[in-house]
């Protein structure tokens, strides 16, 4: 696509930045739009996956033809079959009347199916239906309707392990993803934060009459290194906030501080040597694997001290790789032994410490030898939840607090260990 064409599709559906990543769903969009090959649109929660769907249509031979949005995941389990494919009078308590479904409603146009992997799978299983024949029964009937409908799927799930856990039908996942488009995190698109911060710090000062705010050159570096967590949608609130509250229209780093919680205030390292696909399939283990890295850490540091103490009395020589301030607490433990300055012995065992000679002290030996174990990430890894299980009497909301990742990735974790 062209790029005064592409700036034509983004000034009509309101999409604001110029990352490669985000030009390149769009065009995506616009060529599929021209078949009817269903779509599945992959990104996290508040990234604007609900442009796309409007592109697809919009740029169809179905753009005359209806357009329905459906959020999967508002809708109760019991009530879904029947806004989705309609039911018949009679056919459940309340059901005083016939009533339409979306597909039948939708036809000849598209469906956006919004949060599609929260469906149950009674659902799935009409849906794949729909996909594979344009068939469908209403709820409590045994006539078969058809209907002519492009349908559209989102989600923010990661559908591959939902398939391998059984939550989703591997086939309906297939049908679906005919055509994947991904819509890049706010931390991936650096160059877009500012631009849309400027953008809806310019909407808010019309809805709210006032002056827009402008960031200093410290805070628009702290606004592009934030992680973002909730995506645009995040950005978009803070900025309001800010908009209301701030009276000094100039925003500086601390004040901006203020107003991003502090356990999101850092992008974590990227993954080196791997592609930005690869990066994206490891996006949902980073929460703990850096919660695992940094654990194993103070777990080493606690290693550390035990090795001190069993090492009490032995001549020990501290490693030429070890940093100073560690060299410098074992010193203040240890002082040198007059006999080898290059040895430490205890401090309580030093002569100025003891009321015999020193040629009587009798040799201390090890009765231990240490070992370094090497420990793979996976182990360490399971070994972390389970403690976090423990301290927390199997509480996983309370665990996943404490490891700092969501509830959803530790009931993943836990199905993998087989920590049930």
């Amino acid at each position: 696509m062209q790029f005064s064409d592409l700036q034509a599709v983004k000034q009509r559906f309101g999409i604001i930045g110029n990352s490669p990543l985000l030009n390149r769903a769009i065009d995506i969009a616009v060529q599929v739009s021209a078949t009817d090959l269903s779509v599945l649109i992959i990104g996290e929660s508040g990234v604007g996956k609900e442009n796309f769907p409007q592109i697809i249509h919009q740029f169809s031979h179905r753009k005359h033809g209806p357009y329905i949005a459906v959020n999967c995941g508002a809708i109760p389990e019991g009530t879904i079959d029947s806004e989705l494919f309609g039911h018949e009078k009679g056919s459940f308590t309340g059901a005083l009347s016939d009533r339409k479904g979306y597909f039948e409603v939708a036809d000849g146009g598209t469906i956006f199916l919004d949060e599609v992997g929260e469906l149950p799978h009674s659902t799935q299983v009409r849906l794949l239906r729909v996909l594979e024949a344009g068939e469908f029964m209403k709820v409590g009937s045994s006539k078969v309707l058809k209907t002519n409908v492009r349908v559209v799927a989102a989600t923010n799930l990661n559908m591959q392990e939902a398939t391998r856990q059984g939550k989703f039908r591997e086939d309906l996942y297939y049908r679906l993803n005919t055509v994947p488009i991904y819509i890049p995190p706010l931390r991936e698109r650096k160059e877009d934060i500012f631009l849309l911060f400027r953008k809806f710090s310019v909407d808010f000062a019309d809805k709210y009459r006032m002056p827009p705010i402008r960031l200093t050159e410290g805070a628009q570096k702290l606004l592009s290194n934030y992680y973002w967590k909730g995506n645009i949608r995040q950005l978009k609130n803070i900025t309001e906030q800010i908009s209301v509250i701030e009276q000094n229209r100039e925003i500086t780093e601390d004040v901006l501080r203020i107003y991003l919680p502090d356990n999101e205030m850092e992008t974590l390292p990227s993954l080196l040597g791997h592609s930005t696909h690869e990066q994206r399939m490891f996006a949902n283990e980073r929460e703990i694997l850096y919660q695992v890295l940094f654990d194993m850490r103070k777990d080493m540091n606690d290693l550390k001290a035990s090795v001190r103490e069993l090492m009490a009395g032995k001549q020990m020589k501290a490693p030429s790789s070890m940093e100073t301030d560690e060299l410098q607490l074992i010193r203040s433990q240890y002082v040198s032994s007059p006999k080898d300055k290059d040895a430490f012995v205890p401090a309580e065992f030093s002569p100025l410490g003891m009321t015999q000679p020193e040629e009587k002290q009798d040799h201390i030996e090890d009765t231990q030898e240490y070992v370094e174990e090497s420990l793979s990430l996976q182990t360490v890894e399971k070994e972390v939840i389970i403690k976090a299980l423990e301290r927390n009497q199997g509480k996983r909301k309370l665990a996943a607090s404490e490891l700092g990742i969501s509830e959803r990735t530790l009931y993943r974790k836990i199905n993998e260990y087989g920590l049930e």
